[in-house]
């Protein structure tokens, strides 16, 4: 069986202790201090971070950049999930994304719904209750102990030929991001692309149904919207092994069409799960802010979806005149490297 190794960055041994003790319970574990460990590479990594009053948490920013020293990719083949731990209502969204998208960055593969959060007064876990008859607290538990299964037992499938479905709300003629991935999948042998253009007016935004109408629009492979989200886009992310955002910066946000595609994927998600499903986006900013962006993606579709995300899962690029993303000295060699690496991600087999 995989060790899960606890990696913890505490205020105190009250909640946070409990939550580590539910998410370990009967699996083989280990507590480890991060000045005791020179080799990150390979292992489970159950994160559990207090959240500071302004919402921070020291220690764990020190350990993430003293990653950042040990050459590349120091967490390669590492997978992880995250206990975020708050006094307040705020916070614990933040610093889970943050946390996250540095492991990332550094090579760790993290795995759908990798997230158990607690908000000051457990909040967060009244809409479970109404399904569960269990205290918050209890909750919150079972919530952690079912995490530590979920990452202990964690597993990628490799896939010979992977349908990869890409999705763009860009003009071609003008788009750096469209024209970076464009460099890309040139690098994708052997692998079914399906290309969709969101235009205006095509996806109808989520008016928030309750819950019983979607699940009764769910069951019948539609929603109550139609259009080409039912006809077309989720059937196509339903048989997709990868879904690909191309996510030009606006206002350092991603683009209103393509939010409202994140938006309508609830009605999917009551009945297909994701968690073999791998996230990739191409990010280009005028100057900065890409990764805004990518922590959103990762927010949207990894903690709130389920999607997993692979090692360095997001291409980051700035560029501001149309077209000028081609004549960047070294653009060719990374849009030939992100592709290699997205298409060895399909033969990874972790057990």
């Amino acid at each position: 069986m995989n060790k899960l190794h606890v990696v913890a960055f505490q205020e105190d041994k009250s909640r946070l202790d409990r939550m580590i003790q539910a998410a370990v319970s009967g699996l083989p574990h280990e507590s480890v201090h991060t000045s005791h460990v020179d080799n990150w590479k390979s292992k489970r990594l159950l994160i559990a971070v207090d959240v500071d009053i302004i919402g921070g948490n020291a220690p764990l920013y020190k350990w993430l950049r003293s990653l950042y020293t040990q050459g590349d990719q120091p967490l390669h083949g590492a997978v992880a999930a995250i206990l975020v731990n708050s006094t307040s209502a705020l916070y614990t969204k933040r610093v889970a994304q943050y946390t996250l998208y540095h492991l990332n960055r550094l090579g760790c593969r993290v795995i759908g719904h990798p997230l158990v959060e607690a908000t000051g007064q457990l909040e967060n876990f009244l809409t479970w209750q109404k399904t569960m008859d269990l205290s918050l607290e209890d909750i919150c538990m079972k919530m952690c102990g079912e995490l530590g299964q979920r990452l202990q037992a964690y597993s990628v499938p490799s896939v010979d030929q992977p349908k990869i479905l890409m999705l763009h709300a860009s003009a071609r003629e003008t788009s750096n991001t469209l024209m970076l991935w464009q460099l890309i999948s040139k690098h994708l042998p052997g692998a079914e692309i399906e290309e969709y253009h969101i235009q205006d007016d095509q996806i109808a935004e989520c008016k928030g149904c309750t819950f019983r109408t979607c699940m009764h629009f769910s069951d019948m492979r539609s929603c109550y919207y139609g259009g080409i989200m039912v006809d077309q886009i989720l059937p196509a992310i339903e048989a997709a092994d990868a879904v690909v955002w191309i996510c030009p910066n606006y206002n350092d946000a991603i683009s209103a069409k393509l939010m409202a595609v994140i938006n309508r994927l609830t009605v999917l998600y009551r009945r297909v799960s994701f968690k073999e499903k791998r996230l990739f986006s191409i990010i280009v900013s005028g100057n900065s802010g890409s990764d805004l962006l990518s922590t959103q993606l990762l927010g949207a579709l990894n903690i709130n979806k389920g999607f997993m995300l692979p090692p360095d899962y997001a291409m980051m690029a700035i560029a501001n005149d149309p077209g000028s993303i081609l004549e960047q000295a070294d653009i060719q060699e990374r849009a030939a490297a992100f592709g290699q690496q997205m298409m060895a991600e399909f033969h990874t087999n972790l057990e």
